[in-house]
């Protein structure tokens, strides 16, 4: 016990005065943007042949993880070599799919985009959320999320979010940060905004790519999100790294929980006053 706590007394003390150190260098960014134009290309290869990833997957092994889907699974797998270290940063790249049952897919991407009502379906990680503006399929949104292990990090993010569609069985959606700043103090009367390289550097940038198919029982739900962190101080990677590399997982897995209980309990509602 003692030994634990000495642990989680440096990552704390590490992560709230070491942060301070972190800065998004242009190098770093300039990375980041490298990987994702990759592995953009990459997805929209997928989006257009495969279009989920399970079904590239050799057959018994696609039958194996779509009888975990159906049991209720998320099953979540990492991409690439990831993280992939860039200058002073880290690149995370997880790919999940889930499994909602008993839905169709108007009623899935209808949740997903309802943007002024997602801090009630995914809380407590997402603490207020809002619609800014809307042209047609192109989307502007306002989200503060909530990031706790060990410690608590609250960040104002924004996002450029596209709608597609294929057709009426195969639909995407692909969202771009275009802001992420930390807040201290949220919720407080000195609350304020910390300016870039005297955050923490806990993410930077979040991307997703989500891919909805129709079948003939519910829907599938896939979604990849590839966001950069700052780098791990040299000697620190045995204390620091579970954190940072624990996390983007981890926001996956319950970003993909959560809208499948969201879209399930509303349709199971509408089916009760019917």
């Amino acid at each position: 016990m003692k030994a634990k706590l000495t642990i989680l007394a440096v990552l704390t003390t590490l992560l709230v005065a070491g942060g301070h150190l972190a800065a998004q260098q242009p190098k770093t960014l300039a990375a980041f943007d490298t990987y994702v134009s990759e592995a953009e290309a990459r997805i929209g290869r997928e989006r257009n042949s495969t279009f989920l990833n399970l079904e590239s997957l050799p057959s018994a092994q696609r039958g194996e993880v779509i009888n975990r889907l159906r049991q209720g699974e998320v099953v979540i797998e990492k991409r690439g070599n990831t993280p992939e270290q860039v200058p002073d940063g880290l690149i995370h790249d997880w790919l999940g799919v889930v499994f909602i049952p008993h839905v169709d897919i108007e009623q899935v991407i209808g949740l997903v985009r309802d943007y002024n009502r997602t801090a009630q379906y995914y809380s407590p990680d997402v603490m207020q959320s809002r619609l800014e503006s809307e042209h047609g399929d192109d989307l502007h949104v306002f989200m503060r999320l909530r990031k706790h292990k060990v410690i608590t990090v609250v960040l104002d993010t924004e996002y450029d979010v596209h709608y597609g569609r294929i057709d009426k069985a195969h639909q995407y959606s692909v969202s771009r940060s275009t802001r992420v700043t930390e807040v201290e103090n949220p919720g407080e009367a000195n609350e304020h905004v910390l300016p870039p390289g005297r955050d923490h550097g806990y993410m930077w940038r979040l991307n997703t790519y989500w891919a909805f198919e129709q079948a003939k029982d519910g829907v599938f739900v896939q979604c990849e999100a590839i966001s950069l962190t700052r780098d791990i101080p040299a000697g620190l990677t045995w204390v620091v790294g579970p954190f940072v590399n624990d996390i983007p997982r981890e926001s996956l897995q319950f970003t993909l929980s959560a809208t499948r209980a969201a879209v399930s309990g509303k349709a199971s509602g509408a089916r009760k006053q019917d």
